[in-house]
């Protein structure tokens, strides 16, 4: 018979640490649950614009591709924990599931608090304990196992302010420096302002940076302008890319991705056969959303007032290569408190892939964003949580002593 630990200790009451207590808990084992703040999952309230995306509706060899960081490390976690069984956890638990545009998986009733209400339910129901108490030190006399999983350091308000990462750190574990990921941009164009709350959809984007020859990123999607630069999904996924020592970064937007730029000179060229008395400014609104005409028309150097019948192939080439890589210059990411997730932890290198057990300090697990993984967005992220949350849990319970 395999021997459960009796005393598990779990800090952090997040989406990795709420799937362990409660697995542990499943298991036999008296969990205790460390969350500082006492309420369990506050940055599950705030995910998917507070409906909470859980997962993507996904097969494990479609999932890991969308992992940014260490995918290798996280095949036995996903493999073991499919976004399909977390599918059936949430609706063993009462929360009736939808899928989207993009396979991700929201609650039916859109709301996040279905999501962290059933999750207390939950640990309510298997007797764990919630010590509303900020740990700074692990006590392995008072727990046969603990598992930790403070977060990263995104959303401070939420409690993941790095702690988790001082206590690794201390027990002798490598930490990977930390960055903002699934995060705005930051634009030195000021034309972003300009064009701010413009939603481009269908558009394709390459985030290029000088030093390399090859697209940091390439995706095709939805996208928004800002006051301060570029944000949407695309942006987000794209963001996972930024290293602080690339220079020069530049986003070339492909306004017109369907057509070629042939197929795009013939339907430019149809719309100014019927503009062809117009000013050159009120011939583009067939083509281009009102936010974005006036910025177009100033980087194309084409005099506004110039009559389309005037417009010289030269110039009308011009735009077509604009149409075609709208570029805006990057510089940076927004502020990683603004961040939907952490790049960078605790190092896969000294944790147990098949168990979350540390490779340095015995019956010490890792679960969650404390580990260095990342993903795109679209669900890809909490899936990690509850995996290897899971995984930590079951581990950690069924361990011997």
């Amino acid at each position: 018979m395999i021997a459960r630990a009796n005393r598990i200790a779990v800090i952090g009451g997040g989406a990795s640490g709420c799937m362990a207590a409660i697995t542990a808990a499943e298991l036999g084992a008296n969990v205790t649950l460390f969350e500082r703040n006492g309420q369990i999952g506050r940055k599950l309230m705030i995910t998917g614009k507070g409906r909470c995306n859980l997962t993507n509706n996904c097969a494990p060899d479609k999932f890991l591709p969308n992992v940014v960081t260490n995918a290798k490390f996280l095949s036995s976690a996903i493999h073991k924990f499919t976004p399909s069984d977390t599918m059936d956890f949430f609706e063993s638990i009462g929360v009736p599931l939808k899928t989207e545009r993009g396979s991700r998986v929201f609650p039916k009733s859109d709301k996040a608090s279905d999501i962290t209400d059933a999750l207390k339910r939950r640990l309510d129901a298997l007797g764990v304990t919630i010590a509303a108490e900020r740990v700074r030190t692990l006590d392995f006399e008072r727990f046969d196992r603990i598992i930790l999983c403070t977060g990263g350091v995104s959303y401070p308000k939420t409690g993941s302010d790095g702690d988790g990462f001082r206590i690794a750190e201390k027990l002798g574990h490598s930490v990977t420096p930390r960055y903002a990921s699934l995060v705005p941009l930051a634009a030195g164009d000021a034309f972003c302002g300009q064009m701010q709350g413009l939603s481009l959809r269908n558009v394709k984007i390459s985030l290029m940076a000088e030093s390399n020859t090859k697209p940091l990123y390439s995706g095709f999607g939805e996208m928004m302008f800002t006051d301060f630069g570029v944000t949407g999904p695309l942006i987000l996924s794209a963001s996972a890319f930024m290293r602080p020592e690339y220079d020069r970064v530049t986003l070339d937007i492909d306004l017109k991705p369907a057509l070629s730029r042939e197929e795009l000179d013939e339907r430019v060229l149809r719309d100014f056969k019927d503009c062809a008395n117009k000013d050159f400014r009120n011939a583009l609104d067939k083509l281009l959303p009102r936010l974005l005409i006036p910025v177009l028309i100033e980087r194309s150097g084409i005099p506004p007032h110039t009559k389309v019948n005037l417009i010289t192939k030269e110039q009308r080439i011009r735009l077509i290569e604009l149409l075609k890589r709208f570029t805006v210059g990057i510089s940076g990411t927004r502020p990683i408190d603004e961040a939907v997730i952490t790049r960078g932890g605790v190092s896969v290198k000294e944790v147990n892939p098949t168990t979350m057990e540390s490779k340095l300090i015995p019956n010490l697990y890792f679960a969650g964003e404390m580990l260095d993984t990342d993903a795109y967005t679209g669900g890809f992220n909490l899936q990690i949580a509850w995996s290897t949350g899971r995984l930590a849990g079951v581990s950690a319970a069924y361990k011997k002593p």
